[in-house]
């Protein structure tokens, strides 16, 4: 077994703190990858606080991971010794099902998550608050040098969340787009609809996000209180892209579409929808929904990246620092998403 240290809860809701533990040994199809980056999503706090259900203690987050190729199994064809790499938000599926024949491994029934879940050996997965993660060939990722790494990061969990159903969608020239919020998937969304050629406008409960917004390149911006604000772009928009995570009414967001309009879905609000009928069928509209992206589409979203010069606005932090973070990004405290310098453990 591989000696490894990282920051681990240890129970629920208990502050990440040092913890030594083992990875498996490289296998044939293996990389181990000595990370240098992890961004911190959303997720990672939710899973801590078993915010989405039980989870698996002791439990090491992370699913957004940077570093470098320092051994590979004898038949990897991928990778070479040296290699940046990229890890997401899972780590294995079974290949065989219609899911992973499809190329949307990230639904397989058997996957794997990076963390918190149970490998097919029975163990639990940890994540890249560690110092070297151990993953099959197939699930990791190249990675520009041209890039600043430490704002890679982040791309592997909010940047695919974003970027999948733009490109689902076909969102490019002759469309307008509205990003609704302005955080870690939020500032991604806007920096990938200006790339794919669409008109994007910001629409935010914040009025001070304007000179932010612009900054990303959004063409426009909205503050969703103001009622007149939102009468002015009715009937305005062929997509809107909701990345809240917070609970709020979906329905003026839905008078904002045009005919045939579509409201796609990333964040993960608690509470159910309360929708009226009338919002949906009158102009055709759809609702839909997108999570993550599968191996394919995110090698694609990471080249994209590359050739658009696109990396995710971050706070760098030393890893003492995390439970700090967790503190600051519940409330918002950070443009755009935090990311960790492995170094610092």
């Amino acid at each position: 077994m591989i000696q490894a240290k990282g920051y681990a809860a240890q129970a629920v809701n208990e502050k990440l703190a040092p913890w030594n533990f083992e990875r498996r040994e490289v296998d044939n199809h293996d990389v181990q990858i000595e990370i240098l980056y992890c961004g911190v999503c959303h997720s990672d706090l939710h899973s801590v606080t078993n915010y989405w259900g039980a989870g698996i203690f002791p439990l090491i987050p992370g699913h957004e991971i940077v570093g470098k190729v320092i051994s590979i199994g004898n038949q990897v064809k991928k990778f070479k010794v040296g290699d940046i790499a990229g890890v997401g938000t899972g780590v294995d599926s079974c290949r065989e099902c219609e899911e992973c024949k499809s190329g949307y491994e990230q639904f397989c029934p058997e996957g794997v998550q990076t963390y918190g879940s149970i490998d097919k050996s029975g163990k639990p997965t940890y994540g890249g608050y560690s110092n070297t993660i151990v993953v099959n060939e197939d699930f990791t990722f190249h990675i520009s040098e041209k890039l600043d790494l430490a704002a890679v990061a982040p791309l592997l969990c909010a940047g695919i969340t974003t970027y999948s159903p733009l490109r689902k969608w076909k969102v490019g020239k002759g469309h307008k787009l509205a990003v609704v919020g302005l955080g870690g998937l939020g500032h991604l969304a806007v920096k990938f609809g200006v790339a794919l050629g669409a008109e994007v406008t910001v629409i935010s409960t914040s009025p001070n996000k304007k000179t932010a917004a612009k900054k990303l390149g959004a063409h426009h911006f909205v503050v969703s209180k103001d009622e007149e604000q939102i009468k002015s772009v009715f009937h305005s928009f062929d997509f809107v892209l909701d990345t809240v995570s917070a609970n709020h009414d979906i329905n003026p967001y839905l008078g904002i579409l045009k005919t045939n309009g579509t409201y796609i879905n990333v964040g993960l609000p608690p509470e159910p929808w309360q929708i009226s009928s009338f919002s949906v069928v009158v102009g055709n509209k759809s609702i839909t929904g997108s999570g993550v992206g599968g191996l394919k589409e995110v090698q694609e979203m990471l080249d994209f990246c590359a050739e658009h010069h696109i990396v995710a606005d971050i706070e760098l932090i030393d890893i003492e620092n995390i439970n700090e973070a967790f503190v600051r990004m519940e409330k918002g405290d950070v443009r755009y998403r935090f990311v960790i310098d492995m170094a610092t453990l």
